[in-house]
């Protein structure tokens, strides 16, 4: 699953907004789903590698049990002017929930995967890319309103 890029409809007037790429992993092992440290160097520096821009720092908080299917882990997330990038970690389980969201017109998905293989070393997955807001509009449909004076 290489590079994917957004492009304008066949009428013309729309374009697609964004790209949304999920990844499910399972059997990771725990140590990994709790490396606090390294997965918060992991939202340090993916963003810059992905051509995006870092408008907070990365947070990046230990979770406790809250009900029967989520026994706590790690929730990690960083907003980027280009949308934001998340993960949910569940090292009981060796489960981790990953999120990219991008308005960026492509994103190297096998890069993206082989980084977060790294990171979490889940043993299988599930990866899903979606294309996100298909009927945006390719140009302003409203005017500017005037500045303040």
């Amino acid at each position: 699953m290489k590079s994917r890029t957004m492009s304008v409809q066949d009428d013309g007037h729309h374009i697609t907004f964004g790209l949304h790429y999920m990844v499910d992993g399972y059997r990771a092992p725990a140590e990994r789903l709790r490396d606090r440290e390294q997965l918060t160097n992991l939202l340090y520096e993916l963003p810059a590698k992905l051509g995006m821009h870092t408008l907070h720092e990365p947070l990046v908080i230990d979770v406790g049990p809250k009900n029967q299917k989520d026994g706590g882990g790690l929730s990690g997330f960083v907003i980027v002017a280009e949308s934001h990038i998340s993960f949910h970690t569940f090292p009981n389980r060796g489960f981790v929930s990953i999120d990219v969201y991008t308005c960026q017109d492509d994103l190297d998905t096998d890069a993206l995967f082989a980084g977060f293989r790294e990171a979490f070393r889940f043993a299988d997955q599930d990866v899903h890319l979606v294309k996100r807001g298909v009927r945006y509009p390719a140009f302003d449909i409203f005017e500017a309103p005037e500045p303040a004076r």
